[in-house]
Parts: structure tokens; sequence; C-alpha cells
């Protein structure tokens, strides 16, 4: 660890991609811009949702994924981290568990090109958009079922991915959970984004306290899907301090974890917090568990 890794500031950079139907394609273009990212000083670099594989056709899809250990992006990105001696969050890749499902899992990778901590999707994208958009990620994708924090030298993130977005309860979970940081790599189509992407994130960030950093895909893609880009690094006041537009690029930014105990002890919401129960007979109310990853 350097002294840089005990710092209570972060120089952080989102890399914004769009992501097409080739993996070998799709790391070119991660590679480069992570490489530009480090040459700016980004120590901590986030790369968007599915960076490996933007592929709708389930068939296609299947015989293009990999098991984790034997996926070339992956293998590539933890060489690359460890070259670059930078932490790098692969936002998500698309992976195989078995012939009919794959995880979308994020990655945070350590300057050694080590694995920190693994990230499965909790929630699914299942949904008609009424523009004859729909989705349904449940088809080939298996939910996750854990909470994941990670530290970053003297930042714990909060590990999460795209729709997961919409359900607060996982933000407050990671945030008792001790992280400073909550990470929201992903790919909004462009309708939802348009209409929701800044308030969610402004929400989540100003509900706790805390950075919320979002490395997006943006754009037209290979496959016809359009997501809305716009990568955002939001303060815990609620403040977006650096943006993206809507194609590929390198979104830096500094955080400072005096800005988190600043917003903290104005709006005490965490610790304000009270338990409670649902009155009606019948209701149960399911709690994800939160993890620690290992120091």
């Amino acid at each position: 660890m350097t002294s840089a890794d005990t710092s209570d500031t972060l120089r952080i950079a989102l890399v914004q991609l769009r992501s097409g139907r080739d993996p070998a394609a799709n790391l070119d273009a991660t590679s480069a811009l992570v490489r530009e990212a480090a040459r700016d000083g980004g120590r901590y670099v986030q790369t968007p949702e599915v960076t490996n594989l933007m592929e709708l056709d389930r068939e296609v899809l299947f015989e293009k994924l990999r098991e984790e250990a034997d996926d070339a992006t992956l293998k590539a990105l933890r060489q690359l981290a460890k070259e670059l001696d930078i932490f790098l969050h692969v936002g998500s890749l698309a992976l195989k568990v078995s012939d009919k499902k794959a995880v979308n899992r994020a990655f945070m990778i350590g300057p050694d090109g080590e694995i920190i901590a693994r990230y499965d999707k909790i929630h699914m994208f299942d949904v008609d958009l009424g523009n004859g958009e729909s989705y349904r990620e449940s088809s080939a994708y298996r939910p996750g079922e854990r909470a994941i924090l990670a530290n970053v030298g003297a930042f714990r993130f909060g590990l999460t991915i795209c729709y997961d977005l919409r359900f607060p309860s996982l933000y407050r979970a990671l945030a008792e959970g001790g992280a400073k940081v909550l990470t929201v790599p992903s790919a909004f189509t462009r309708p939802t984004g348009e209409a929701h992407w800044h308030v969610l994130l402004r929400a989540r960030a100003i509900e706790n306290g805390a950075y919320v950093l979002a490395a997006a895909q943006g754009g037209k893609h290979e496959n016809g899907r359009e997501t809305f880009g716009h990568s955002l690094v939001v303060d815990p006041w609620g403040r977006v301090i650096a943006e993206g537009g809507a194609d590929p690029g390198v979104i830096l930014a500094e955080i400072d974890l005096k800005e988190v105990a600043a917003a903290r002890a104005r709006i005490p919401s965490l610790s304000n917090g009270r338990r409670f129960e649902i009155a009606e007979p019948g209701q149960t109310i399911g709690h994800l568990s939160v993890v620690r990853a290992s120091s």
C-alpha cells in the first residue's frame, strides 16, 4: 500500500463506453480508455455495466460467454490494473455460470492485479418501457443475493449495478455497513436515463451522505440498443461535480472523505434512522445481508 492509499482524498476516473457484440474489440476500447484515465492521474478507475459484451440475442450471448476462470477480458484487465498500479473497478462482465444462466458480475481489482471483491447484480431489469422496448434480464441472468463492500485505500466502497439504483434500501444497507462511496456502473436506456438518471443518483447520494460514482454506457450500440451515457460523479451533498456526455471518454474528479463527514454531520440521517415494524399482519420484509471484503 502506498501513501496515496491512506489519504483522505482520491483521484477517480469513470470510463464511458459504447460496448458492442465483439468482446475482443470491447476489450481494446476499454483498455485504451483505462490507460488514458491512469495517465491523467486516476488512482481508482471504473468501467460501466457489461463492459465485455452488449448482446440481446440469448443464443448468440451464450455462444460468446465464458466462465470467470476462462474470461479473456477479466484476465487482461487484471493484468492492466497491475501494470498501471491502479484500483480497477470493472463495472460488470457478463459471465457464464451454467449452460442456461449467466451472471452480471462486478469486480474490484487491486493494484497487484488480485480480485478484492466480486458483486453479482441483485435486481434484474425485467421491464416493458411502453415504447416498444422490453427487457427480461432474468431470462438469461441469475440474480445475486449479497450486498458487497470493498476497501480502496482509506475509502470504503459499496458495489451495485444499474437497475439496483431503483432500490434505495440496498444503498442504505451499504452506507450503514460503512460505505462512504456508492458505485452504480450502468447501461441505462436512453428513455429511462432522460427521465430518472440524474435525480436517482443524486437522491442516493443525499440520502446516505455518500459520493456516488456511475460510469455509463452511452450511445447507439451495435445490437440496436441505445443507452443514455452521462457518467456522473455526485458529491455527498447531492451536487454533480463531474459529468460525461453521450460518447465514450474519461471523466475525472477528486473525492474527499472530509466532504462525507461534513454532509453526514449536517444531516445525520444514518444515525437518526430507527427500525420499525409493518403493522399489517402477514407482511414480511426480507433483508439483504452485507458482507465486508478483506482489507
